[in-house]
């Protein structure tokens, strides 16, 4: 598959294999995207965790496919930089890959993260089923999704360190889904510390992009995983979290003190909101634009 590079999906690729460490940001609506790109983020993920949260459901696919899509899609149109999709385990079968991987290129996102656990998954960190789907039905999605693509970036999620069977099924299931077509590997851990990513990427002898997520070993750093090989860490929920700690925080504040006097100083000034939705910028092209109507009224007299 040839990517251009001024595409969105050639861009992801290009971040993935630079030999810098991409990062990547979850977000959940534009404006968490947007405070991302500013920040100077490479890449949103289009958190399936923090969709989820922001419409009060677990995540579990209790979202379907088209709500799903369409944030990414909102993401998509808000910000330069490239999305990278969290889709789950592929919202069904091979048949709803096949219409997922058509329908997420169709609104513009760069690529899409499938996960090789059963439909409906579980999010990784809780408690309960964490079983993976068979390896062929998951290669066969891979495969699929690949064939069907024009340009977006397809990334094989890998969660046999999550469900319990170890390195040598991680490993084995990456050899697979890279002869399926994979454009990237995502390996995935709940150990407070990064030794078992480590270990993967270490034995991992193949030639993909790989990525980590590292929310529960969080003491990490970006040039501690470069330096390892890595090519792209997802910070995949802190934004959400930091808002939710802070949104508590004042809303607590305000209702104790029957006033918002003593928040203000903490909160964002208008101007900033203003800033982010660009409302400077549809001010200058109302006036720019009502300014040439006028022109063209007074060359028709």
């Amino acid at each position: 598959m040839t990517h251009t590079t001024d595409s969105a999906a050639g861009r992801l690729l290009a971040a993935l294999r630079a030999p810098r460490l991409a990062r990547a940001m979850g977000a959940h609506n534009p404006l968490s995207a947007r405070l991302a790109e500013e920040t100077g983020f490479d890449v949103i993920w289009s958190s399936g965790l923090e969709i989820s949260a922001a419409a009060g459901v677990p995540d579990a696919n209790i979202l379907a496919m088209p709500e799903c899509l369409d944030t990414a899609a909102s993401l998509t149109a808000a910000v330069d930089v490239p999305v990278l999709a969290d889709c789950d385990s592929g919202f069904g079968n091979v048949n709803n890959v096949i219409h997922m991987v058509r329908s997420y290129e169709a609104r513009g996102v760069a690529g899409v993260c499938i996960e090789d656990k059963q439909f409906p998954k579980l999010n990784s960190f809780v408690e309960g089923n964490q079983d993976l789907a068979p390896l062929d039905d998951f290669a066969g999605k891979i495969r699929a999704a690949v064939d069907v693509r024009r340009e977006l970036v397809v990334v094989a999620r890998l969660e046999a360190l999550i469900s319990g069977l170890g390195m040598d099924e991680a490993l084995r299931r990456a050899e697979v889904y890279e002869r399926a077509g994979a454009d990237a590997l995502l390996i995935h851990s709940k150990r407070d510390d990064p030794d078992e990513v480590f270990a993967f990427r270490e034995a991992y002898d193949g030639d993909l992009p790989v990525i980590v997520v590292p929310t529960t070993y969080n003491s990490v750093t970006a040039d501690e995983l470069q330096s390892r090989g890595f090519a792209m860490a997802i910070y995949a929920n802190q934004a959400l979290r930091s808002s939710v700690r802070a949104m508590r925080h004042t809303l607590t504040r305000i209702m104790q003190d029957g006033t918002t006097h003593h928040v203000e100083d903490e909160l964002a000034p208008l101007k900033e909101i203003f800033d982010l939705q660009r409302m400077p910028q549809m001010l200058d092209q109302q006036s720019r634009y009502e300014a040439l109507g006028r022109e063209l009224a007074e060359a028709a007299r």
